[in-house]
This record gives C-alpha cells, sequence and structure tokens, in this order.
C-alpha cells in the first residue's frame, strides 16, 4: 500500500515590507507601509505593501502611481541584506522541526516541507503540526505566514494561495476530494499556479476558462497545442502531482547565467548602451567561474499599454567568454528583432556552458588583439574586485541613460 504523503507549504505575508515594519516596532496589520525605491519616482514599481494596504485593495507588485491618492503610506527604501538574514532565520526554524532532505526553498519567502515521517515523532496531525511552525515563526521572528497542506505538493501550494491566504487561521487543507469543488470553479485561470496572463490568453482561444474545463479538455489537443506542458497543465487541473522534494534536490538544472533589470523611464535604440552595461555584468561572471558560453538569448519588455515583448536566442559558432564577441551577438539580436517600441525591461542570458579551457584560435582576428583583450578583462576584474565596482568604469557610464553606477551599489537589484 502507497504510504500517505504530507506536504506544507508556508508562504511569509508580505515579506518585505513586514521585514521593514518589525525593525522600525511597527505592527504590519495597522501601518501603511510601501517598499520601493523612491528615488524612482512615482513610476517605481512596489516590491511589498503591508497587510494593512493589501485590506484596502493595493495589489503587493504595482507602481507607486496607481495607489489611490486618498491612500495615505509610508515608502522606505527596499534593504536586500535585511531580507536575506530574516529569510535565513526564518529556514534555521523550518530545519528545527524538519531535516535538510525534507525541505526544499521556494524563494526567498516561500518553502516546501516534507512532513510525513515526523507526524508521529512529535505525535501531531499534519494541521497541528503547521500551527505550531507558523506559531514558532510568529514567537521568534515577529513574521506571520501562511500554510497549505496537501497530499502532494502541488495541492499544498494551490490550499495555500486560494483558501490559506483568505482565511483567518491562515491554514487550510486540501485533499484530492477537494479539486472538484475547489480547484474546478477557479476563475481566471492565472489564479492558479503554474499559469500566466500570457499562457491563459492561449488556454482562452480554446474555450478555456475555468480549471474545471482544463481538467475536462482533450489531453491530446493539449499536447498539440503545448507539447509536454500541455499534459502537466491537464494532470494538475485535476490535481495529480507525483513530484516530491527529493526529486528537486536530485535535479541539474542546466546552468547559466542572466542579468536583467527593469526600466523607470521609456528607452529606445538608447537601450544599446545598457545592454553593453549589462553584458560587462554577465561576462564577469562567466570568466570568475570559468566558463565559455555558447548561446546567448535577449528578451526584452515594451511598456506596460503594449503588452508585448520578445525572447530570441542565439547559437554562437565557438563557445567563448570574449566579451566582445558575446556584446556583438547580444546587439544582433537587439537589431534584428528591435522594433522602435517604448522598452521597460531588458533580459540577457548565457547558456549552452561549458567549462573554459583556453581561446579558441580565429583565422580572421588577430591572434595579438583577442589576447590584449582577455589581459584587459582580466585586469579590470582584479582591480573592481579589490576596489570595488565602481572604481573602473567606461566614460559612457557618465551619460544621463547609464544605470551601472547606481546598479553596482545594490544587491539583487535593490539598495543594500
Amino acid at each position: 500500500m502507497k504510504e500517505e504523503k504530507h506536504f506544507l507549504c508556508i508562504d511569509l505575508k508580505s515579506f518585505f515590507a513586514s521585514c521593514e515594519c518589525i525593525e522600525r516596532g511597527l505592527n504590519p496589520f495597522t501601518t501603511p507601509l510601501v517598499v520601493a525605491n523612491k528615488s524612482q519616482g512615482m513610476g517605481a514599481i512596489t516590491l511589498a505593501v503591508t497587510p494593512f494596504l493589501k485590506k484596502q485593495g493595493i495589489k503587493g507588485r504595482t507602481r507607486l502611481y496607481a495607489i489611490p491618492k486618498n491612500i495615505p503610506y509610508v515608502i522606505v527604501n527596499p534593504r536586500m541584506n535585511l531580507y536575506l538574514k530574516k529569510s535565513s532565520e526564518v529556514v534555521s526554524i523550518y530545519l528545527d522541526f524538519v531535516s535538510i532532505e525534507d525541505l526544499h526553498i521556494y524563494s526567498i519567502d516561500e518553502c516546501f516541507l516534507d512532513v510525513t515521517h515526523y507526524l508521529k515523532l512529535y505525535h501531531k496531525t499534519d494541521m497541528e503540526l503547521g500551527q505550531w511552525i507558523l506559531e514558532t515563526l510568529r514567537e521568534k521572528t515577529g513574521l506571520q505566514a501562511t500554510c497549505g497542506i496537501g497530499p502532494s505538493m502541488l495541492l499544498a501550494k494551490l490550499s495555500m494561495d486560494i483558501e490559506a491566504k483568505n482565511k483567518e487561521s491562515s491554514i487550510a487543507k486540501w485533499t484530492l476530494d477537494d479539486v472538484k469543488t475547489k480547484l474546478w470553479p477557479l476563475t481566471p485561470l492565472s489564479k492558479m499556479w503554474g499559469i500566466g496572463m500570457h499562457l491563459e490568453k492561449k488556454l482562452q482561444s480554446l474555450s478555456i476558462y475555468t480549471i474545471g474545463d482544463l481538467a475536462h479538455f482533450s489531453q491530446v489537443k493539449l499536447k498539440e497545442k503545448f507539447g509536454i506542458m500541455g499534459l502537466e497543465l491537464w494532470n494538475h487541473a485535476n490535481g495529480i502531482d507525483t513530484s516530491c522534494i527529493q526529486d528537486f534536490k536530485r535535479i541539474k538544472k542546466e546552468k547559466s547565467f542572466s542579468h536583467s533589470q527593469v526600466l523607470f523611464k521609456d528607452y529606445f535604440l538608447n537601450a544599446r548602451l545598457l545592454i553593453r552595461e549589462m553584458t560587462e555584468g554577465v561576462v564577469k561572471r562567466l570568466r570568475e567561474n570559468h566558463y565559455d558560453t555558447g548561446l546567448v538569448g535577449l528578451g526584452l519588455t515594451y511598456s506596460k499599454e503594449l503588452h508585448d515583448g520578445f525572447y530570441h536566442q542565439l547559437k554562437l559558432e565557438v563557445p567563448t567568454d570574449d566579451e566582445t564577441i558575446i556584446l556583438k551577438n547580444f546587439l544582433n539580436l537587439f537589431d534584428r528583432y528591435y522594433t522602435n517600441l517604448p522598452i521597460r525591461k531588458i533580459s540577457l542570458s548565457c547558456g549552452g556552458l561549458t567549462k573554459h579551457k583556453g581561446t579558441q584560435l580565429n583565422l580572421f582576428e588577430d591572434y595579438k588583439e583577442t589576447c590584449k583583450r582577455k589581459q584587459y578583462a582580466e585586469t579590470l576584474d582584479q582591480i573592481q574586485n579589490r576596489f570595488g565596482k565602481n572604481s573602473v568604469l567606461k566614460a559612457s557610464s557618465l551619460l544621463s541613460d547609464s544605470t551601472i553606477k547606481k546598479r553596482n551599489t545594490m544587491v539583487g537589484g535593490h539598495h543594500e
């Protein structure tokens, strides 16, 4: 007989905003506080808002100008080092209850715990154990959390997102019997974990408007339309999920290096400057980790009013860590696909990685020039590693469109 599994999915409530309130001795449930970069003006994106503001209909991710003018609030700058420290404290509390093998860190504020083999140890049901963990978090850190429970990671996550977040107790449990009554009526589709707005539109074009519609749709047609992902969508709509935390620990994802930044004004052809600056950072990481890239990708997201953008990849003839060659290919993608629309986000990626074993000679390039570029890059790395990223910069960093000096002072794209 197959052993019944018990998973918890725990999400910290308004994590960034709650951390800021706790540091100031404030109650996040009575304080109108917003975490955003004040220097970026009213176009700044809110990284988090307190539960107090959420109750007034303010979304966690929005632009400052979208908050109604009749709602007063305080803006504080993000401090990523603080959030990382608090997240580590929370993880250490989880590890007081389960071993590292039964913990999966999904994001800075969300984790999965497999408590199957701990219920007998603690002489508690999964609901009782979940409540105990939430109470311990609150007592030791001041943070409040939401907990979903289920026989699979999927149902634990869905019970948290769909039910627990709307309950005063902040905890909910689903079984397979709840799929028909609680999951199938769900609409719009993007309310379900794993379905974004873009995928929602594609599903709606097939007359799929609720999760129940998706659960009853032809598996064959879904696979034809979406490939393997189509079958996964059907399984999830029917509450089917056989994954476990140990699977995530065994999976070796293909390594890649990427970098993206959200822009706070419209960029057009001047985005080429930012691509140059971002390339420096990505290629520096390649060198530091001794990798060459054989596949580069460029993504642009246009202004919100357009709901459009693109992401394209280009395979290189020979894997390399040469910044000049990599930048040339990023700019080739930009010139090929950009259509003079206002850009609000740029994403770069370097994949197809192989360990760096030397420089591939090219009959069409001067070998001495290639070596000189290599020496220049390594010398620059040494200086910046010793004296800071802003110790040596190109003259273009003085241009008004440049963002590199400010971003070099940040952690994860935000102020420390």
